[in-house]
């Protein structure tokens, strides 16, 4: 028989808002208007109808991210020490078995997110291995995505541990257990605003948003 599929309500998804800004001469990313509404704001809209609840990770302006629609967290240091620890912080939080990542500066992630990573997790080529595998995440035949992640919550501990360790690398966080890579044919998705001038979306590399 199939394997049970991981439901919505077993997700709790987190944008990752958290960070310096340092290439946009230290702004709050993820407040910063694309097309007409915060970047964060696009992210929410589309992780929302693929998750029970929504978690947003920031480190500042928390009155403005909650004013988008969701619950905000900080990590548990004050030293914006990247990604991983805004992860940590989601997988502390959370109420529900895994937690859905993607950064803040995504505005056209794939709306098929987590249904794609949570199926690769419970294939039956996954469950058969050994360890079984607690975290999925998207690659492109431009590389890996790895903050776009399907995470068990049961991964909190080592993620502490890594940290403590000094480790801030998501690739190298992740290398350390058994992960499920979910290849998505199509960049765009995972297209990320890295200045200023990228939020404009006439720039080349800011493609517009179709609505698909």
């Amino acid at each position: 028989m199939p394997n049970p599929p991981i439901a919505r309500d077993a997700i709790t998804g987190l944008i990752l808002a958290g960070g310096r800004g340092q290439r946009m001469g230290g702004r709050d990313k993820g407040l910063q208007l694309f097309d007409g509404r915060p970047l964060a704001a696009h992210v929410l809209a589309r992780l929302q109808p693929q998750v029970s609840t929504l978690l947003i990770s920031a480190n500042r302006n928390h009155a403005a991210y909650a004013a988008l629609g969701a619950d905000v967290i900080s990590d548990e240091t004050q030293d914006f020490a990247g990604p991983l620890a805004g992860m940590l912080a989601g997988l502390r939080a959370a109420n529900t078995e895994y937690v859905l990542t993607a950064p803040c500066d995504s505005p056209l992630l794939p709306e098929d997110l987590a249904a794609r990573l949570a199926t690769a997790l419970v294939a039956p080529d996954a469950l058969a291995s050994s360890p079984i595998p607690l975290a999925a995440y998207a690659v492109t035949s431009e590389g890996p995505h790895p903050v776009f992640a399907l995470l068990h919550r049961s991964l909190a501990d080592d993620l502490a541990a890594t940290l403590t360790a000094g480790e801030h690398r998501v690739r190298a966080w992740l290398a350390r257990h058994k992960t499920v890579q979910v290849h998505f044919g199509d960049e765009r998705p995972f297209y990320n605003v890295n200045t200023l001038d990228e939020l404009h979306t006439d720039t080349p590399r800011a493609p517009r948003d179709s609505g698909h």
